[in-house]
């Protein structure tokens, strides 16, 4: 597995934490930045990172601004993206076990780094259900054909 990340500047030091964490784990990733405290904004990296998951690029991403709101609803509006804001362990389980998501969206400045480690754990080792959450995943498709 290949995981993209990336941070606005309010998520830098929450992704720094996740760089290592993953490195300890031996899960090959790719830092789309930023790299600096200096101000960016969220919207960029969000498409960035969710165009290369799109791509096939990246099986997963994991995006981090002051909340994880602001990366997930601009990584969502990349057609066939399924971006989830999670700041406990069971909506990590379910969006990846229910909802099958590509994308974790964490908030930097409202999640402590244990808990977020934790959370991004259970992202990257939940495997999609199948079953009767096909349907509706299919279901969200068409949607964004509307």
């Amino acid at each position: 597995m290949k995981v993209v990340l990336a941070a606005d500047h309010a998520g830098l030091s929450l992704k720094e934490a996740l760089i290592k964490h993953l490195s300890e784990k031996k899960v090959a990733y790719e830092d789309f930045g930023t790299y600096t405290e200096k101000a960016v904004d969220y919207p960029d990296l969000a498409h960035k990172a969710a165009l290369a998951v799109k791509r096939g690029e990246f099986q997963k991403g994991i995006l981090i601004c002051g909340t994880g709101i602001g990366m997930a609803i601009a990584a969502n509006k990349v057609s066939g993206i399924r971006a989830a804001q999670c700041g406990d362990c069971f909506s990590a389980y379910a969006a990846r076990a229910h909802n099958d998501a590509h994308i974790l969206t964490l908030g930097g400045r409202v999640i402590g780094e244990g808990l977020a480690l934790a959370i991004v754990d259970y992202f990257l080792d939940t495997p999609f259900e199948g079953g009767r959450h096909v349907a509706r995943l299919e279901k969200i498709s068409l949607l964004e054909e509307k």
